[in-house]
């Protein structure tokens, strides 16, 4: 792959209004700390905000953003009135995917472009989305390309099919939830296949535990949130925060390259940052792996 990629990423899902109103300002602010802690890569996409988020991404990377950002987007759903999106797998429809993302970042290419959560359309995925988006890459509109999905089995099942550059995984891969482990990671060390890891707060309960939380976009339960209230007082025993863990915890695998984190203002871009560079003890990864929470393969790593 040409693209090289950071440790750590902003995605700008928040930029769209995820869950909760974000203010522009807020949203640029982000954008401008990114730049000034050395943060350069960014992830988008259409759905988030029906284009809010690309667009608030174009100006934060104008008005402050690093000059060599590098910066992935999506495709596979089109914008139209409203707030409808509606899927379009064809070739003209990946194309008109790209194209009007590339409107709205103000730029000529992307980085990377993801097939965006294309869970059941496999065979639009095979006949005409794949092949686009591999002439897309050949054209040079794109640098590199791959899947974008929530669910890790069918993102190992393209990754065993496809030529790809890159793959996002989000929530599949946390210190709550490892079902990436055992099919898509082995498929991606065994094609050189580079991994980005997103929602490692499994959508916050991993950020701030506590019953107002929410997990894998649902208000959590009580089993899950007392199993994150146990790994908060494990890290706490080590004067860790349980973000460091989580934001680190991917990093442990091999084939896992980068980790995104959402973000809203540039007080948590800081904040996550931090917890990216906070140093974790290897006792502490042993402890969470004796809990259940980190694979004890893992700890080779350590």
């Amino acid at each position: 792959m040409t693209v090289t990629l950071p440790r750590l990423g902003i995605g700008t899902a928040a930029f769209g209004g995820l869950f909760t109103p974000v203010a522009e300002a807020d949203a640029l602010d982000a954008v401008r700390v990114a730049a000034e802690l050395g943060v350069r890569y960014f992830d988008t996409a259409p759905r988030y905000g029906h284009g809010l988020a690309e667009r608030r991404l174009a100006r934060g990377l104008r008005e402050s953003g690093p000059s060599d950002a590098v910066v992935s987007t999506k495709v596979g759903w089109l914008l139209r009135d409203g707030q409808t999106v509606v899927p379009d797998w064809t070739e003209r429809g990946i194309r008109a995917s790209l194209e009007s993302s590339l409107e709205r970042l103000g730029r000529d290419h992307v980085d990377i472009a993801f097939i965006h959560d294309p869970d059941d359309a496999a065979d639009e995925v095979r006949r005409t989305a794949y092949p686009a988006l591999r002439r897309l890459r050949d054209e040079g509109v794109v640098r590199a390309i791959g899947f974008g999905m929530n669910h890790a089995d069918p993102l190992a099942a393209f990754v065993g099919e496809f030529d790809v550059d890159v793959v996002l995984v989000a929530g599949r891969f946390t210190l709550l939830d490892h079902r990436a482990l055992t099919t898509l990671l082995p498929a991606c060390a065994a094609t050189a296949t580079q991994v980005v890891v997103g929602g490692v707060f499994n959508t916050g309960l991993l950020a701030e535990p506590s019953a107002a939380a929410k997990y894998d976009y649902r208000p959590v339960g009580p089993d899950m949130l007392e199993r994150a209230l146990r790994c908060q007082e494990i890290c706490a025993g080590y004067d860790v925060a349980l973000a460091a863990a989580a934001v680190q915890f991917p990093l442990l695998h091999p084939a896992v390259t980068t980790v995104l984190v959402g973000c809203r203002s540039g007080a948590e871009v800081a904040a996550n940052a931090a917890a990216a560079g906070r140093e974790i003890p290897a006792d502490l990864w042993a402890e969470l792996a004796a809990a259940g929470y980190v694979p004890a393969e893992l700890l080779t790593a350590v």
